[in-house]
């Protein structure tokens, strides 16, 4: 109960963590306007991790892959601790064992992304009909933007569809060949125990 307890823990608080690189790595991308109090709360929460990791990994074309290479390695070692806690003993020694949670760590930060690009579209969605002036606005519209644009000519009686379909598709997305790989991975770090 106690090992159960401390894994939904890691898990959570990874979880969290991740996200907030993620949303960190997809604002720059996006160029969302950084005086934003969201920003400004994201910036001083992965500060600590990225400003050093910056140093040891470079930029790669324009695109900060210090962030995402720590948010891979934070699911990367969530799930190794989730794992060593397990009462079924994992071969921690077996390169099967740590190619299977490299693939299960990029396959978590993916789902993370499909996550956050799902929670940013329901959120603006649901501020364009109670407050479509709202300060978060713009940093809503700068992420979801590039993925809501080949939707948006999906409107009827003038309502806009776009959310709805890029909702669905990303829980499609997820459904099937998400779960299909993470079930695959899954079954190989059960073959290298």
């Amino acid at each position: 109960m106690l090992a159960e307890t401390l894994q939904f823990l890691i898990r959570t608080l990874a979880d969290l963590f991740v996200l907030v690189l993620l949303l960190r790595f997809y604002l720059q991308v996006a160029r969302a306007p950084f005086k934003h109090p969201l920003c400004q709360f994201v910036m001083a929460a992965t500060n600590f991790l990225v400003l050093p990791a910056r140093k040891l990994i470079p930029s790669l074309k324009g695109y900060d892959s210090a962030t995402l290479a720590l948010a891979w390695l934070t699911s990367l070692l969530a799930s190794a601790v989730v794992l060593a806690l397990n009462p079924l003993p994992y071969n921690f020694a077996a390169p099967e064992t740590w190619l299977g949670l490299t693939l299960l760590a990029v396959l978590d930060v993916f789902k993370q992304s499909l996550t956050l690009l799902m929670g940013a579209v329901i959120v603006q969605a649901v501020l364009s009909w109670v407050n479509p002036y709202n300060p978060l606005s713009p940093v809503l519209d700068a992420l979801t933007r590039p993925f809501l644009k080949p939707f948006r000519r999906f409107a009827v009686g003038g309502v806009d569809l776009s959310p709805l379909i890029l909702f669905l598709i990303i829980q499609v997305i997820l459904m099937l060949p998400v779960r299909m790989l993470e079930a695959s991975f899954l079954t190989q770090l059960k073959v290298a125990m």
